[in-house]
């Protein structure tokens, strides 16, 4: 089965279809402006959107899947996930990164670090829990870039 996300005006994507291999196939093959033209004449677009544009499930071309959200860079001929936080920006290979490198360490004590952005203090948090203790024993840390480890708190 073929993907295609319909785009509005601004190349954001509203939604994700699925077309027949051999439709495609038979209106010029993967990433051919006629399927993405035949999409059109058979799937009404929805409430602003103005064009489809094919997107791999594999991850085969135009970078990712799309998704609801994610922004088509005509450009690059490529997907872009939507930014997760404001102070991320995309890298050379447009993946959004944090502004803090992410933690080299996600085991403590031989518990899994799970690890998640601080948007407002503009770090990395990590928590741990000790499901082998009654009651369930839960760690908080902070990530100290400098010195590469996590400071409970």
């Amino acid at each position: 089965m073929a993907h295609f996300a319909e785009l509005n005006s601004s190349n954001t994507v509203l939604r994700v279809i699925v077309v027949s291999n051999d439709d495609v196939n038979a209106h010029g093959g993967d990433q051919h402006a006629d399927a993405e033209a035949f999409v059109k004449t058979i799937v009404p677009h929805s409430t602003g959107g103005v064009a489809w544009k094919q997107t791999s499930y594999n991850h085969n071309f135009r970078k990712q899947y799309a998704g609801a959200g994610y922004t088509y860079d005509a450009g690059k001929n490529k997907f872009i996930q939507p930014e997760p936080f404001s102070s991320w920006s995309l890298d050379s290979e447009d993946n959004w990164t944090a502004p803090v490198t992410y933690p080299s360490v996600t085991v403590i004590d031989s518990l899994n670090v799970t690890v998640t952005w601080d948007e407002d203090n503009l770090r990395w948090i990590g928590q741990t829990e000790d499901i082998t203790t009654d009651p369930v024993t839960v760690k908080n840390y902070i990530w100290d870039v400098p010195a590469t480890a996590w400071n409970e708190i």
